[in-house]
């Protein structure tokens, strides 16, 4: 049941949503002051630069392949990562079934752990400080047109390409209150409700998925910074080229998963 107007309730009151645990400040920082008697060679007072609280999420509507690219432009312009600290990579979430056997893969012949059968919807995951939650949630909400669909909405439809948002806690989550004040500050299209997994593809709605319950798992390679899927949606060879750089340094792996549909590649080729 979509829930937007007890979490706009939440955002306009400052009051917990209904039958919901106590919100927990997420925005925990380490600090500490060491003395010139617990480190004397420093000969003066030292303290230790606080560092903020990063958090694991995913976004998905529909194609990954064109999500990842605004994501990537996000952490770009907004939290101003170069190449090597991008975090915003194609996978898989929302499912009940988890994985298969450890994989979760793209449809492919030897119908290896595919994301559909599992319940999984195509998604991006990335790492970020929690105080910029709100303004990446701003850049998902730009995805949507005013009448809240996706922009594959008349082409791929169904479980795999429904509307997701994974964040820790799911609706219990202050995040949860951003994001809606997000969707409201990009024209309020979105209507939002409790993720249970499996969940049906519905135009305008976003289903709110507890992240630890029901976790990101990384796609293969060769979704990874891939062209977008609208004609003439075709990036530069310096983002195509990305995932053979992360591969290089080992920040990103391979599944273990066959590779496309037919076994040789995506669709085939």
């Amino acid at each position: 049941m979509p829930l937007r107007a007890a979490l706009l309730l939440a955002v306009a009151s400052g009051l917990r949503v209904p039958q919901q645990a106590p919100l927990l400040n997420r925005r925990q920082c380490l600090t500490g002051v060491l003395s010139a008697a617990s480190l004397p060679l420093l000969g003066a007072p030292f303290a230790a630069k606080a560092a903020e609280e990063e958090v694991e999420i995913y976004f998905g509507c529909g194609c990954f392949w064109h999500v990842q690219h605004e994501f990537v432009e996000a952490e770009r312009t907004i939290l101003g990562r170069s190449d090597m600290e991008l975090t915003a990579y194609t996978g898989y979430a929302g499912g009940n079934a988890g994985s298969d056997k450890g994989k979760v893969c793209y449809h492919n012949a030897l119908q290896v752990a595919d994301y559909g059968k599992l319940g999984h919807a195509e998604a991006v995951g990335m790492t970020i400080p929690v105080s910029k939650f709100g303004l990446i949630a701003e850049e998902y909400c730009k995805l949507f047109s005013k009448d809240g669909n996706r922009p594959d909405q008349l082409g791929d439809r169904g479980l795999e390409y429904r509307n997701v948002v994974g964040i820790p806690g799911g609706l219990k989550s202050p995040l949860a209150k951003e994001l809606v004040a997000a969707s409201v500050a990009q024209g309020d299209k979105l209507d939002f409700a409790a993720g249970k997994g499996d969940d049906a593809d519905r135009r305008a709605l976003v289903w709110i998925y507890d992240s630890k319950e029901f976790p990101f798992y990384l796609g293969e390679v060769y979704h990874q910074f891939h062209d977008g899927f609208a004609f003439g949606e075709d990036y530069p060879k310096s983002y195509n080229g990305l995932a053979a750089k992360k591969v290089k340094s080992g920040q990103l792996r391979d599944a273990g998963c066959p590779n496309g549909m037919m076994g040789i590649g995506i669709a085939g080729l």
